[in-house]
């Protein structure tokens, strides 16, 4: 299976390497060299332009919004180059209605699509053990196998129809922005009560009140290392997207709302570009509270 990994960024890398690593002719794009460079020295192949591929069974996309998912599929000669009745994965977090709109696109055109966001981080991306929140029809699921085989440890078919894997990613987006969310606000109310941060996260983590995002994001706030794994501006778009189609459907999304508040303050003032965890700086400032790495 000729197989393209479009987004070599922290998932995308991930399932590029898992792919390579279970057998599979993999080739990867991404506009950043450096990422093409790190690709080839894990034994992927790689392009520089999607204009120029031909013969690919199978196309995983991992860029960062629907607009760029739709840009690399309709606004370069991609689809040209793909065999009759390939596969396009569609990695991209969603608008379920967006997920519907552009699977309705590809299969006009005699492609096989599936709406399958994912979760798990880059450290379980990296391993293969990704989560796929997948919906698509039993013909592009059996198609799909071997690389979902390469690239997760769970696959969860929930439905023949695109959006219906968005729409549980949009609930998964909804939680992990509201648990980071949590967790910087216990972390930086330890620090405001001058607690050992490492000695919180050791305790909370056998407690109740942890989270998976508590686990994973408090270090880096422990740490003051806030090199962006998932980063700020990732949960404006997710939460974004979760409030848009909560009010869409006249549902109330209380901690969503507040959660996106605090990302959008933290993008505003210049903290986009880092771990989504540097939303806590945003309450330290209002708390007046020195975290890790701070120099102020």
């Amino acid at each position: 299976m000729q197989t393209l990994v479009i987004g070599l960024g922290s998932m995308g890398f991930g399932a590029a390497v898992s792919c390579v690593r279970s057998g599979i002719s993999t080739t990867g794009f991404d506009l950043n060299p450096d990422a093409l460079e790190r690709f080839e020295s894990a034994g992927g192949n790689t392009t520089k332009s999607l204009d120029s591929i031909a013969n690919i069974d199978c196309v995983l996309i991992f860029v960062v919004n629907a607009s760029q998912a739709e840009s690399v599929l309709f606004d370069s000669q991609l689809l040209s180059g793909l065999n009759p009745d390939a596969l396009v994965i569609n990695c991209v977090t969603l608008a379920p209605s967006k997920a519907i709109e552009i699977g309705s696109r590809i299969t006009s055109q005699g492609f096989q699509y599936i709406d399958a966001p994912v979760s798990g981080g880059a450290a379980k991306a990296l391993e293969g053990r990704m989560s796929v929140m997948a919906s698509a029809s039993p013909q592009a699921m059996s198609q799909a196998k071997p690389v979902f085989d390469a690239i997760s440890e769970h696959v969860f078919e929930l439905g023949n129809d695109a959006g219906q894997g968005s729409q549980m990613k949009l609930i998964n987006q909804l939680l992990a922005g509201v648990h980071i969310a949590a967790a910087a606000e216990a972390m930086n109310l330890a620090a405001g009560l001058k607690m050992d941060l490492h000695q919180v996260i050791e305790v909370i983590s056998k407690c109740a009140g942890s989270s998976w995002m508590f686990e994973n994001r408090a270090p880096h706030i422990a740490e003051g290392d806030y090199t962006p794994l998932s980063s700020v501006n990732i949960f404006v778009k997710d939460l974004g997207i979760v409030t848009q189609e909560a009010e869409q459907k006249n549902v109330v999304t209380p901690l969503s709302d507040a959660a996106l508040t605090l990302y959008n303050k933290a993008s505003e003032s210049g903290l986009g570009a880092e771990d989504d965890s540097a939303i806590v700086k945003v309450l330290a400032e209002r708390s007046g509270i020195k975290l890790p790495g701070s120099s102020a």
